[in-house]
């Protein structure tokens, strides 16, 4: 009998612990566009678990305009940006990106990129790299993405820059280490919208803070792009913020209904990433048929029927808060898309799932580490393809799961 050789059984090992601790992922197949319905399994399922906010994944303008894009640039782009794989569309929509934060970021310049991890780790890395090794300081929220979390560690790594970690809602632990920082780069990076809370970075508070003790600030807007603003632009439009200290990251595969992300600063840390952004200098570009499509997603987010899609976000955002009532679970107060329902351990958490996909319902148990140990929840999130009618019946689906669970356990 051959024998297991040992990285195996560890790999076996290790597997079974995280089924024992109720953590493990599983994958569901999907047969069907991203929309609020979703075929899996054979089953039609209602979809309030996507992060296709503005509803454009399926738009059949956006349909059309990746089949253009393929017709007239081919599906691959052959190499990196940097061999032969720049096309005129990755031009376009990166000067059409800088346009939307141009009044925000003197000499606004965008770097595309095939993912927002990629994105955030070049951008991290790379701008880390203007200091020596040792001479440089990061400062990142606890409660950012993992992209952001393993951008930092391999920094750190790196360029030996020392890491504090700091309470987004608290700033006086931030101020009060960056009083006594002397080193000549320091880098304070927060995601825009907080992925799992839905809560959004005191902004203007941390630009007065960057602009106080000299620091950039990376800003995340992940889940606020597409979503925020009077145009969609974002965060800094929301809040009317510009400031030469903000490096600003958006990713285009959720509001914008697409694929891909993109850096956006003044033109010399975008020259500078070019130059030593390792992500975006190794890797084969994204097809320009992407691009392509995504240049007729920003306009239909600067447009009318962009500015009613956003209005009908609000309006979902602002039912969910107004009506919905849980006499045991946790509501969060977000004023994004982004609503989660804390339930606590993840037993309670993968039990209330399994309910709701019996009842028609496809919203995912978000475990640890995704989030913290103890606050295992759903996170609910709303597209503007859905109607205050789908809503009120996804309410009142949790309403009669909560009161079932309530029995079942005799509280």
């Amino acid at each position: 009998m051959k024998k297991i050789f040992s990285a195996l059984s560890m790999a076996n090992e290790q597997i079974i612990e995280l089924e024992t601790q109720l953590l493990k992922r599983k994958l569901r197949i999907t047969e069907s566009p991203c929309d609020i319905e979703a075929l899996v399994d054979q089953r039609q399922l209602h979809t309030f678990c996507s992060n296709d906010y503005l509803g454009l994944a399926n738009h059949p303008e956006l349909i059309e305009a990746l089949a253009e894009g393929a017709r007239r640039y081919g599906v691959g782009s052959g190499s990196s940006h940097l061999i032969s794989g720049h096309n005129i569309a990755h031009d376009l929509l990166e000067k059409k990106l800088a346009t939307f934060q141009s009044e925000h970021i003197p000499q606004a310049r965008a770097l595309f990129f095939s993912t927002g991890y990629l994105a955030n780790l070049a951008a991290i890395t790379g701008l880390i790299k203007l200091a020596k090794p040792g001479e440089a300081s990061i400062y990142s929220a606890k409660l950012n993405h993992a992209s952001i979390i393993d951008g930092v560690r391999l920094a750190s790594a790196q360029s030996k820059a020392s890491v504090n970690l700091f309470d987004h809602q608290q700033l006086d632990t931030l101020i009060e280490a960056l009083k006594k920082d002397t080193k000549p780069l320091k880098l304070i990076v927060i995601d825009g919208v907080f992925s799992m809370d839905g809560d959004i970075a005191p902004i203007k508070a941390l630009v007065q803070i960057a602009e106080e003790y000299d620091a950039l600030l990376l800003v995340d807007d992940a889940h606020g792009f597409g979503v925020l603003g009077e145009q969609g632009h974002g965060i800094l439009e929301q809040f009317n913020i510009a400031s030469e200290r903000i490096i600003y990251v958006g990713t285009l595969g959720k509001a914008a209904g697409v694929s891909g992300a993109f850096i956006c600063a003044q033109a010399p840390f975008i020259e500078w990433l070019i130059q030593k952004g390792r992500p975006y200098i190794y890797s084969t570009a994204t097809p320009p048929a992407i691009a392509h499509a995504l240049l007729k997603s920003l306009a239909i987010i600067e447009s009318d029927e962009g500015k009613s899609r956003r209005h009908q976000l609000n309006q979902l955002i602002t039912h969910w808060q107004n009506a919905m009532q849980f006499s045991a679970w946790e509501k969060v107060i977000s004023c994004t898309p982004i609503q989660p329902v804390i339930l606590g351990s993840n037993a309670n958490a993968l039990a209330v799932a399994k309910l709701l996909d019996e009842m028609g319902y496809w919203i995912p148990a978000i475990r640890p580490p995704t989030v913290p140990i103890g606050s295992a929840r759903l996170r609910i999130t709303f597209s503007a393809n859905h109607s205050i009618e789908d809503l009120q019946a996804l309410m009142s689906a949790l309403q009669k799961i909560e009161r079932q669970v309530q029995m079942e356990s005799g509280s």
